[in-house]
């Protein structure tokens, strides 16, 4: 299992791959415009295509994924908030495409206590159009977009791999689909994976919903709050509610291993830093190990 992290792009794209080589990731996580503003991303096709020759070359970061800004609800019922939202996508699966990205991670949005049945269709539409607009601009087919498990905030849409398979069957099975698994959300929305045994049920009932072959990464969190609080809220590995040993007995799962994980984590208030990645490797470490004992 590759490790990485979120880091910044600040500066200049290629700056996220020295930023991911100081800290010792194998793999990246960038936004490629701002998280929280709808402002469209801005990169020269000159940068795009630069920082895509950087990435195949690499000699140590293997993969860079890319996050959708948070702003993006699918499941909107206000017109102009859902138009945004589907144009938005479209324009960071053209970003994420041309840096030779491996995946986009989406998180669906919220339904607002509508129900999921009440939005499907509309969530459904939106994600297949903005796969096929992405296509036509690219004349190419977009790198895959990756469905994240949500905390259960509200109404927000994904809370559980029931919901993530719905959305998913409704497309059709679409192939350029995927997930993306991330440990505080599946602990926020109330799944313990504390014990080896509890892990195994989580990983079975991520393969019997969605199949394991659609998990393409892992976002590698701790929890500021308690199992079931469905509250979205990151903490560093080992300082938070999950803990080392429930995080080892997840991410050591064998069918797992193809699956790059990428932290997530506040460390001393602007992100990851080496020595989270160093830990996030002891704990993978542990996790295998008592898998092979």
């Amino acid at each position: 299992m590759d490790i990485g992290a979120h880091v910044s792009s600040s500066g200049g794209l290629l700056k996220a791959l020295d930023r991911g080589v100081s800290i010792g990731a194998d793999v990246v996580q960038i936004f490629t415009q701002s998280p929280r503003m709808w402002r469209s991303p801005s990169h020269s096709a000159e940068s795009l295509a630069a920082y895509r020759a950087a990435q195949a070359a690499h000699p140590s970061v293997h993969a860079t994924y890319c996050h959708a800004t948070y702003l993006i609800n699918l499941a909107a019922a206000d017109d102009e908030l859902f138009a945004r939202s589907r144009r938005s996508l479209v324009e960071n699966l053209v970003a994420a495409t041309a840096i030779g990205a491996s995946g986009v991670v989406l998180h669906v949005g919220s339904h607002r206590g509508a129900g999921l049945e009440a939005v499907l269709a509309q969530v459904k539409g939106a994600l297949i159009s903005a796969l096929d607009e992405a296509g036509r601009v690219l004349g190419d087919t977009p790198c895959p977009l990756l469905l994240e498990n949500a905390a259960g905030t509200g109404g927000t849409v994904g809370r559980s791999f029931a919901e993530l398979a719905a959305i998913i069957d409704a497309t059709g099975a679409d192939p350029r689909l995927g997930v993306c698994l991330d440990t505080q959300h599946l602990f926020a929305s109330g799944v313990d994976f504390s014990t080896i045994e509890a892990a195994d049920a989580a990983v079975a009932a991520l393969d019997a919903a969605v199949g394991l072959d659609r998990l393409r990464c892992i976002h590698l969190n701790d929890s500021k709050v308690a199992l079931g609080a469905n509250r979205d809220r990151h903490e560093n590995l080992g300082d938070g509610e999950i803990g080392v040993s429930a995080l080892a007995c997840l991410i050591g799962h064998p069918d797992l291993q193809h699956a790059p994980a990428m932290l997530e984590v506040p460390g001393d208030g602007d992100g990851p830093r080496a020595e989270d990645v160093t830990a996030a490797r002891a704990i993978l470490a542990d996790g295998l190990s008592r898998r092979a004992g």
